[in-house]
């Protein structure tokens, strides 16, 4: 049944009736007094399990989150549903900060957000040593991890607050977590009696697309104009250069899109994450400097126009799509010339062979998932221990269209064969281009200068064209039949490559689909639980959209603050006549009905 009083502030103060998955039992753990290491993917309302608890339990909780553009748009949004909330960070006068800590020290805040470096002052510690604090949450958990893709030394110093405090329960929460991870958020936060809770890591109402990278910026044009034009999504790529011109290639074809990354200056990122946050239909272009922690629901896209370095990290930035639940696309284009550069990076990255080792496992993984003619959604989970109901999501591109598999063992052979005669035979190394041009039987200039054309395996692989061979060379790096070397990409076997030529390795190859999946499946449960509007309703929640706009930017707010696009479509469809009525949908609390019920009833008079 669970305790009524953290039932009653759910239904009170946020709007809901009913907890989700694992939150109940997380909530009342904590409220009880207990530690908790709690895993649960974007989306799935990880704030709650905190956010609850501070507000049950005596006293003020305490929020560590390493996201301090963000703060004050969590302070908004818990405000906005009448809960008392602050925050302390760098970007406050003294005045500000000595307001704040006065509320925290007389109890007169529920919850009280800090920058994790802030835990490095001593006044900030005698401050939360003095301070009535109700439970300590520790945010983005997994930026604990040395070797993960989000590491803040900051977490490390995170353990001192059970030193100072050990009467103050404590949840850590993280999104991204493989058992490996999960062990060194333990010991590093000393979290070793906290009870672990882990929900499915699924997204169902996402849809997981990998394309092959063909023309990746048109083909990202193609894929906004007819899938999600108008809508509000994240394109990731590689370098700052690549975002400023990716940035502008989507402006100059109408489709509005802001820079993003680390070289521009402070106030302009923080601009453009705000216009973001705060303006519908908005698409930002960001290196992964952005995104940890952007609370935007209606992220309708994630894009990557390249290959990210780790399952973790895909993971991570694709859960920032979708968040309230309603379908939602995580696209990838991905070929070659990603793997080459990933694996010089790692060949060319700081650290002992032991750092190169895992960097080269994180990658390993990410090449399997692009690779796999299995279901994808499947092998995401299988990365985090989990095992997908049924053999395949019907929600990405392999149960789409499922891809082709065919025999590629004499394809690799002829392949490796010519690496391996270039270097005995003229003692050269060459790129995939060079290797490809050789086996299609090409007298290119660059052929014919070092008479290349004169090998016996010259023009051996005219059954497959250009774009099959590239296919060919990225899914033998990606097996670990072939290696990349030195600074221009050089093409060269591994140990493994010998189990092919000599001693009967075979080599399943995947297919590129010649066209990729479309967004046409409606099987997937998260897809058949939403609301399909009519045009009736549909008029209703575009007038509920453009209030709700109009209302955000008085306040100074992102509309989400208000309420969700899920909230307003409920609404939309019921189209309640009376605050009662209003006040059963959900997301709709008591502040918020008190503060809005009569302009919302208005709209739906209009």
């Amino acid at each position: 049944m669970g305790n009524p009083q953290t039932l009653d502030v759910l239904s009170r103060v946020f709007g809901y009736d009913s907890f989700r998955g694992d939150q109940q039992e997380v909530v009342d753990h904590v409220v009880d007094g207990g530690d908790a290491l709690v895993l649960m993917p974007t989306g799935a309302g990880k704030s709650l399990c905190y956010q609850i608890p501070a507000l049950v339990r005596d006293g003020v909780g305490v929020v560590i989150s390493p996201l301090i553009a963000l703060m004050q748009d969590q302070v908004d949004g818990l405000r906005a549903a009448g809960v008392r909330a602050g925050y302390l960070n760098s970007t406050q006068d003294p005045d500000e900060r000595r307001m704040v800590e006065a509320e925290f020290l007389a109890g007169r805040l529920d919850l009280l957000y800090l920058a994790p470096e802030r835990l490095r002052s001593e006044a900030t510690m005698r401050l939360v040593e003095r301070g009535p604090v109700s439970v300590f949450a520790i945010d983005e958990a997994h930026c604990v991890s040395q070797w993960g893709h989000d590491f803040r030394p900051d977490y490390l110093e995170l353990s001192t607050l059970h030193e100072r405090r050990p009467d103050v329960p404590r949840i850590a929460l993280t999104a991204t977590a493989t058992p490996a991870t999960r062990e060194e958020i333990t010991a590093r936060l000393k979290l070793t009696d906290a009870r672990v809770f882990v929900s499915s890591f699924d997204r169902p109402n996402i849809q997981y697309r990998i394309v092959p990278k063909r023309d990746p910026r048109k083909q990202l044009l193609d894929f906004l104009r007819t899938e999600h034009a108008g809508d509000a999504g994240i394109v990731y790529c590689l370098s700052r250069r690549s975002v400023e011109e990716t940035a502008e290639f989507l402006s100059r074809n109408g489709i509005e899109a802001l820079p993003y990354h680390a070289g521009l200056d402070a106030g302009t990122r923080a601009r453009h994450q705000a216009r973001f946050l705060r303006e519908d239909g908005l698409v930002v272009v960001a290196t992964i400097a952005f995104g940890m922690g952007i609370d935007k629901p209606d992220v309708r896209f994630v894009a990557h126009l390249d290959l990210p370095k780790s399952v973790e990290g895909y993971y991570q930035e694709t859960g920032r799509a979708g968040r309230d639940g309603l379908p939602s696309t995580a696209w990838l284009a991905y070929g070659l010339a990603d793997v080459v550069a990933q694996r010089r990076l790692i060949d060319t990255s700081e650290g002992d062979a032991a750092h190169r080792r895992r960097l080269s496992s994180h990658l390993d993984a990410m090449l399997a998932l692009c690779e796999t003619v299995d279901c994808r959604r499947a092998r995401l989970l299988a990365y985090f221990g989990q095992q997908l109901d049924g053999e395949r999501c019907g929600n990405c591109d392999t149960c789409l269209s499922p891809p082709e598999t065919w025999d590629g063992t004499v394809a690799a052979q002829k392949l490796l064969s010519t690496v391996v005669r270039l270097k005995r035979e003229r003692g050269q190394k060459f790129g995939a281009g060079q290797i490809v041009d050789i086996l299609r039987g090409k007298r290119t200039p660059k052929v014919t200068q070092h008479r290349h054309d004169q090998l016996s395996v010259f023009g051996v692989g005219t059954d497959l064209g250009e774009g099959e061979w590239r296919a060919v060379v990225r899914q033998l790096l990606a097996q670990g039949l072939l290696a990349v070397e030195g600074d221009y990409g050089t093409l060269v076997t591994t140990d493994a490559s010998d189990e092919v030529l000599f001693r009967g390795r075979t080599v399943p190859l995947r297919r590129d689909p010649a066209r990729t999946a479309v967004r046409s499946s409606r099987t997937t449960s998260a897809r058949a639980e939403t609301v399909e509007l009519d045009d009736e309703a549909s008029a209703v929640f575009e007038r509920l959209r453009a209030w709700r706009a109009a209302a955000a930017k008085e306040q100074g707010v992102p509309a989400y603050v208000l309420f969700h696009d899920a909230t307003l479509r409920q609404i939309a469809t019921l189209r309640p006549s009376t605050r009662a009525e209003l006040g059963t949908v959900n997301g709709v609390g008591e502040t918020k009905l008190s503060r809005y019920g009569d302009e919302v009833l208005g709209v739906l008079t209009s």
